[in-house]
């Protein structure tokens, strides 16, 4: 694979070291509602966690401003390839949201978001526990929903890996793929 048929370096570090992020604050998230022993444990590691994905998404938006994509093989329909647009754009606003409306959720409770010792995020919204309620359902119908999208991802992934083996999946696999081999015919 060339360069310009992968996604830079930065993005395959941001995307893979997400992807684990990501996956661990669902199954933290999931936990915290099924566990009462070790709800505050949960939460005081889901908390600091969630701020950090909110940093690293800003910054992988920054770096696809920057640094365009690889394009899609051109063979791949059309449809296909809006649904791969629309699914970026779903992933990246979850991202983004589901750490911003943990944070307004918290601050509407008057729950400080404290990252490490004594550094504690400044509320973004004033107390109110209608707004609080309101934020926790959203914020859990939206994790749901990252899931799904997540799931869905994952699938195109795999078809592209698997089944039609056009790079896609080699564009942001953290190693390098090798080029098949040609043989040269008499």
């Amino acid at each position: 694979m060339t360069d310009a048929s992968r996604f830079n370096r930065p993005a395959r570090l941001l995307h893979w070291t997400m992807a684990a992020l990501i996956l661990a604050m669902l199954l933290i998230g999931v936990a915290m509602v099924t566990s009462l022993a070790d709800y505050h444990a949960l939460v005081a590691l889901h908390r600091p966690l969630g701020i950090l994905i909110l940093l690293l998404a800003g910054l992988r938006l920054v770096n696809r401003w920057r640094h365009a994509p690889p394009p899609l093989p051109a063979d791949l329909p059309g449809w296909q390839k809006r649904a791969a647009h629309g699914s970026h754009i779903l992933l990246y606003g979850l991202m983004l949201a589901m750490p911003l409306i943990g944070w307004a959720m918290l601050s509407a409770a008057r729950d400080p978001v404290v990252l490490a010792g004594p550094v504690v995020l400044p509320p973004i919204l004033p107390q109110d526990a209608m707004v609080y309620a309101a934020l926790r359902r959203l914020h859990t119908v939206l994790a749901y929903g990252l899931f799904a999208v997540i799931l869905a991802h994952l699938a195109a992934a795999l078809l592209h890996a698997l089944i039609r083996r056009d790079g896609v999946f080699a564009s942001m696999a953290p190693w390098r793929s090798k080029q098949p081999e040609t043989t040269a015919r008499p």
